[in-house]
Formats: C-alpha cells, sequence, structure tokens
C-alpha cells in the first residue's frame, strides 16, 4: 500500500447524517487507491459497519464543545497526526474543527472542511465560532446553495490562499435500487408499520425537530383528508425525536386535533431506508429551513420514487421541478396539499417516467462514487 496520503477525518459522531456517511464513504474509498484512512470519533451506529482492517478508528471526546475539552483534543490529535504521520486533516463539524485547526497550525498539516450546513449566526461570537469553517486551506461545500451562503456571509475569513469549491453528497446507488428489494421484506415492514397492504403511503424522513417542517405535513395532510377523506392513504411520520419529548407530544396533539391517529403513523426508526421509500408512493420533505444538500430527496428519487420537496436550499439543485419530483412553495401548506393531490392524481405511466427520471439524474450527479472521486483528488492536489 502506497502511504504518500494518510488522511484523518475528525467527526463528532458517527450516525446515519449526511456528514456521517460522507465521512465513513471516503474513509473506506481511500484504502481503496492506495492512501491509509483515519477517522477520529466520539461514538455512533455506524462504528459497527467500519472494516477495521483498512480504516484505523480512534474515540476522543470531539462531539464536546467545552474549550478544555477541545484543547485537550487540540493536544491529542497533535500526538496522532505526528505518530501517525498524517498529511491531511479533515473536519466535518465546527467544535471538533477548532481542534483540527490548532493542531495542523503546529504540525503544519493540509487542513480540509466540509460545510455542511448554514449554521446560525446571530451574534457575532457565534459567527466567529462558525468562521472556523472557512479557516482550512481548503472548503468543501456540499451544494451551489452552501457555497453561495460562504461567498455572501464568511467572505471576512475568506483569503486568496483558502480554496472553495461545490462537491455534492453522493449516495450508493446500488443500494438505494428499488429493484434490490423483495416483496417478503416489504411485506413484513408494513406488518411492523401496522399497516395494511395496497394502501398508498407518504413518507416524511427525517428527525422530529421543527425546521423538518413536521408540522407543516401535518396541516398539508389534514387539507388533503379534507377532500379525499381518511381513508385514501397512510401518512408515515419516520424519524427519532432524539430528546424533543415536547415536540413529538405537539404533533400528537395535532394529529388528534385532525383526528388522523388511525391514518398517521410515528416510526422512530427503519434499519433499512432504501425499503422505507420501496413501500411509499410519495416521499415529502416538507423543511421550513434551507437544506444543505437534502439527502431524502437524492434517495427518493434513487429509489425512483416521486418526492415533493419544499423549495428552498439544496432541493432547487438536487430536484428537476416536473421533470424527477415537485416543489412546493416552502412553509405554505395548501401549496404542499396541492402537490400531494397532483401526484395521487398522476397516471401509473407518469408516475414511472418520473422515477426513471429521477434514478437517472441521482446516478449522473450525486452517485458516491462520483464524491468520493472528487474528494480524493483534491487532497492529491493539496499534498503535490
Amino acid at each position: 500500500m502506497s502511504t504518500d496520503l494518510k488522511v484523518l477525518q475528525v467527526i463528532p459522531k458517527l450516525g446515519y447524517g449526511g456528514a456521517e456517511t460522507g465521512c465513513f464513504d471516503i474513509a473506506h474509498y481511500l484504502p481503496e487507491n492506495g492512501c491509509e484512512s483515519f477517522i477520529v470519533t466520539s461514538g455512533g451506529e455506524l462504528i459497527k459497519f467500519i472494516n477495521k482492517e483498512k480504516v484505523k478508528l480512534i474515540k476522543l471526546p470531539v462531539h464536546s464543545k467545552n474549550p478544555l475539552i477541545i484543547l485537550f483534543n487540540t493536544i491529542a490529535l497533535i500526538f496522532i497526526i505526528i505518530f501517525n504521520n498524517i498529511s491531511i486533516v479533515h473536519a466535518r463539524s465546527r467544535a471538533p474543527a477548532w481542534s483540527c485547526f490548532f493542531a495542523t497550525k503546529v504540525t503544519r498539516r493540509k487542513f480540509v472542511t466540509t460545510f455542511h450546513g448554514t449554521y446560525n449566526f446571530k451574534s457575532k461570537l457565534k459567527k466567529f465560532y462558525n468562521s472556523v469553517m472557512v479557516r482550512s486551506n481548503l472548503i468543501i461545500a456540499g451544494s451551489n446553495f452552501i457555497f453561495s451562503h460562504i461567498k455572501e456571509n464568511y467572505s471576512d475569513y475568506l483569503n486568496l490562499k483558502n480554496k472553495l469549491l461545490v462537491i455534492f453528497r453522493g449516495i450508493n446507488v446500488d443500494y438505494f435500487d428499488s429493484s434490490t428489494k423483495i416483496e417478503t421484506e416489504e411485506k413484513q415492514l408494513l406488518k411492523n408499520w401496522g399497516i395494511e397492504e395496497n394502501k398508498k403511503i407518504i413518507l416524511l424522513p427525517g428527525r422530529l425537530t421543527s425546521w423538518k417542517g413536521q408540522e407543516l405535513f401535518l396541516e398539508a395532510v389534514n387539507l388533503v383528508n379534507i377532500q379525499l377523506g381518511y381513508e385514501a392513504f397512510y401518512a408515515v411520520i419516520l424519524g427519532s425525536e432524539q430528546g424533543r419529548d415536547l415536540f413529538k407530544k405537539k404533533l400528537i396533539r395535532l394529529v388528534e386535533q385532525y383526528r388522523m391517529t388511525k391514518q398517521l403513523k410515528f416510526i422512530s426508526h427503519c434499519k433499512d431506508m432504501a425499503l422505507a421509500y420501496k413501500v411509499s408512493n410519495i416521499v415529502v420533505s416538507s423543511s421550513i429551513e434551507p437544506e444543505a444538500f437534502g439527502r431524502v430527496a437524492v434517495e427518493a428519487q434513487s429509489m425512483e420514487k416521486v418526492i415533493i420537496a419544499s423549495n428552498i436550499g439544496g432541493s432547487n439543485e438536487t430536484i428537476i421541478d416536473g421533470k424527477t419530483g415537485y416543489l412546493f412553495k416552502t412553509g405554505n401548506p395548501q401549496s404542499l396539499c396541492e402537490k400531494i393531490l397532483k401526484v395521487l392524481n398522476l397516471d401509473e405511466t407518469t408516475l414511472k417516467t418520473l422515477g426513471v427520471e429521477g434514478r437517472k439524474n441521482i446516478i449522473s450527479k450525486f452517485n458516491v462514487e462520483k464524491m468520493c472521486f472528487s474528494t480524493y483528488s483534491e487532497y492529491k492536489k493539496l499534498i503535490n
């Protein structure tokens, strides 16, 4: 194995989010191309899937925002970088990025960041805290939307030595492929969810948090019910509350208010997301704040499912409105209702065409191989 390129990625936790899966994918891509790969993280569900023979895993409390722990992590990273002769340190979140920033300054190694979100900056202090993500040698934006956001809001921290570019996130199009799922698995999932077969399903994936737009989704479903009744379809909100018990209770009260207790299902987790898409007829992304990329929209298209998403953020780039899915006016339940009704009334041929075009769109622009190759190419440019 060639050891010219040794990459250390640092991420708070290895969960199932977009930043985490991107880190995981690149970590396993690098050894296939003669490089050494390291991950520093505090834990997470994806750890058990890491190939320990290919990727070296080191645990540190890099999820913490405590200044003393950030200092501790900095010192630990300095030793890790020197001991393993790391070439590039790639940070994927702000708190660990500060540790990476100082550690790479001391060791004189290349520093890369991926700007995964818009990040709140209501105060100057918060904006300064966020600014570490643009203090690297290479800044990767996950979408053109994020690229513009950085240019507009962090120009004071950018200089000519910083390279800023867009590398679209990618997904595993082989995993998110409707042809790989078998009917018995679909039937079992529907049974687990308490949904009878041959019923239409509208799926809203995403953790339970107000900006993901679950309240707006419920309002839109209620408007659809006024026209079609409660028996036309099931609605599934798929995502964990992650400690937001009060918000979930608020959603449950709304479901009760709209008399949708039999129609609406709350599912906290699904170990096979591709299967969840497969059993659904419509997938919705109802975020009321911009998605940096919008992984749900990309995964749904890869599964040849009709996606309806709010017309802000990354969805504007990943969906070709009217060809691979539909965009609705953000924050407007009536607009979402109209799009749902439109899709429910489409004939099978049109639905099939939308699905095929959606998958073609994802394979050509947003597949994981393309993302990994582009990132790897930029790594090589940094050290050459």
